[in-house]
């Protein structure tokens, strides 16, 4: 498989909608991740990322011009001991309640599928980070509607084991704007992953359409002892 720019991937993409990408550093001591979120409504747009213990929340800008909170606040980074999880979802609590109960990554969302949200269908997609004595794995899922039909749904789940320095993998929501939106395609994509904290979030940011991107969240956390960066950043101040 080819191994893609990020920046190439996001500015040729006008609406991913949401995306998380998650890999290993250049210098092969950070387990990287990041999630954006982007929006074509008002109340899809009238959101930032506030910093929740050790995860975050999405929580409206403007109270006052939140129509409806279902499917856009919800808490998309949570910690679970030695796993950090990222969804674009409220699957984040059904994947930290799972496991907590000893449910692997999958079994967990076996309970879940794509976004009620006729007629896009918005796919689930969660990722799950694990290090444990120096050693790092990652995993990726899909739910997503059965080629826009609602009594299906389509299961994908990508496991990563001890990730190559300088790659990730990138999954977002959509193939691009339109209506309805049409939905992720293939497995999660091959990118690089170049910079320290403050170089990879500006790539990332800088390179999200201007007009549509809200929101992102990146944390590197060190394989050794689990020390974690993050930065925030959000189109809304």
């Amino acid at each position: 498989m080819e191994i893609r720019k990020i920046a190439e991937e996001l500015s040729g993409n006008a609406y991913p909608g949401r995306g998380i990408i998650i890999g290993r550093s250049k210098d092969a001591d950070k387990a990287v991740s990041a999630y954006f979120i982007m929006g074509r409504s008002v109340n899809s747009r009238n959101r930032v990322f506030v910093e929740d213990g050790e995860g975050i929340r999405t929580q409206a800008f403007d109270p006052a011009r939140l129509s409806d909170p279902s499917l856009i606040i919800y808490a998309p980074v949570r910690v679970l001991g030695n796993k950090t999880i990222v969804t674009n979802g409220d699957q984040t609590d059904t994947i930290y309640e799972g496991m907590d109960k000893q449910l692997t990554f999958e079994q967990t969302l076996r309970s879940r599928e794509f976004e009620p949200d006729a007629p896009n269908y918005t796919p689930r997609i969660s990722g799950i980070m694990h290090i444990e004595n120096g050693r790092f794995n990652y995993a990726m899922s899909i739910l997503k509607s059965n080629n826009g039909n609602p009594d299906a749904c389509n299961r994908y789940t990508f496991a990563y084991e001890n990730p190559v320095a300088g790659e990730g993998h990138f999954i977002h929501t959509y193939m691009g704007d339109g209506d309805p939106l049409p939905s992720f395609e293939g497995e999660p994509k091959l990118v690089e992953i170049s910079g320290n904290i403050d170089e990879f979030t500006s790539l990332v940011w800088d390179n999200l359409n201007e007009d549509n991107k809200v929101s992102l969240f990146v944390r590197f956390i060190d394989i050794k002892t689990g020390r974690y960066e993050t930065r925030i950043i959000n189109k809304n101040k």
